[in-house]
């Protein structure tokens, strides 16, 4: 019987303190980690410290100051809050954020997941149609709402169509329809955005499920309800959270279409609010507890939005 003999295995040692702490700082990849210090550099700039800075502001008696003056800003605690809170002027910004939320999520959401499953399906001319919706996204805001406010106007196309039935006061000076005016459009202006990521999503269902579902008996509309609705639930969150955050940062629109938040206030926004209060009126501390109370808000709604897609 002969003896095997086997070479002694190398006894891994453990990582130094330095080697450690250098994998902590820049992971198991220091190279991939030094490609992205950049974007983190950038985040932190422009996301990440303006954010802190608006915090330590709403907690004080903050006020613009010549550059070079010192002057005592007191901390306040929450009374900055309590103001804006309490100020009739920005609960009613919250209320019209909650009606355009309204009509433009839902609206967003169907009509974008209706558009890309057809434009998918292969459609005659799909890719003029898909042109045709990205389009107003990729064109400068300004020059959309000229031809809208053209539309909407008084004595625009639109009311000429509806003769009689045309709204009195018109559209955008309507308090009414001033804010689900600017939902409609924003939802034009936002829907081919949405659609190529619905078109993304669609790649990834499976043909052969269709194929099943249509064999079993089942038509277009079932086959959209129980096989494509659910195959894009993962973009439908994705669309629900942006189309939520952008709306509730809505301030391009109202400002230019409806004159800076009018008629008396039915089309004013929280961002809005902050750019007047902050900018035109120097108050900053009060704007930008508004804006800390919107990205509580906002947080929380998108948080909601993806949990009920989920359990749906």
């Amino acid at each position: 019987m002969s003896a095997t003999s086997t070479a002694p295995r190398p006894v891994a040692r453990p990582a130094g303190p330095e080697r450690a702490t250098r994998r902590r700082w820049w992971g198991a990849q220091p190279v991939g980690t030094v490609f992205a210090l950049p974007y983190l550099v950038f985040v932190l700039t422009v996301f990440a410290y303006p954010l802190a800075f608006a915090v330590y502001i709403a907690f004080h008696d903050y006020f613009f100051t010549a550059p070079g003056v010192d002057v005592p800003k007191p901390f306040v605690g929450l009374d900055n809050f309590v103001t804006v809170l309490t100020d009739p002027q920005v609960l009613e910004s919250f209320r019209n954020t909650a009606v355009f939320l309204v009509i433009n999520v839902p609206l967003t959401v169907v009509l974008s997941m209706v558009l890309a499953t057809a434009l998918d399906r292969g459609v005659r001319w799909a890719s003029a149609y898909r042109v045709a919706f990205y389009v107003p996204y990729l064109t400068a805001s300004v020059s959309l709402v000229g031809v809208w406010m053209l539309l909407f106007s008084s004595d625009g196309l639109v009311n000429a169509v509806l003769g009689r039935l045309a709204p009195d006061p018109s559209w955008l000076v309507n308090e009414r329809l001033a804010m689900p005016t600017i939902a409609l459009y924003v939802t034009w202006k936002q829907l081919g955005f949405y659609i190529l990521l619905y078109l993304a999503a669609l790649q990834n269902v499976p043909r052969e499920l269709h194929e099943s579902a249509e064999t079993d008996g089942a038509n277009a509309f079932q086959r959209f309800l129980n096989v494509t609705v659910p195959g894009v639930r993962t973009a439908t969150t994705l669309v629900l959270v942006l189309a939520i955050i952008t709306g509730a940062n809505l301030f391009t629109e109202p400002y230019l279409l409806t004159n800076g938040g009018g008629p008396d206030g039915a089309s004013t926004t929280p961002v809005l609010l902050i750019y007047q209060k902050g900018i035109q009126q120097q108050n900053p501390d009060l704007a930008s507890a508004i804006g800390i109370v919107l990205v509580i808000v906002v947080g929380l709604l998108s948080l909601a939005a993806n949990r009920l897609n989920r359990e749906a």
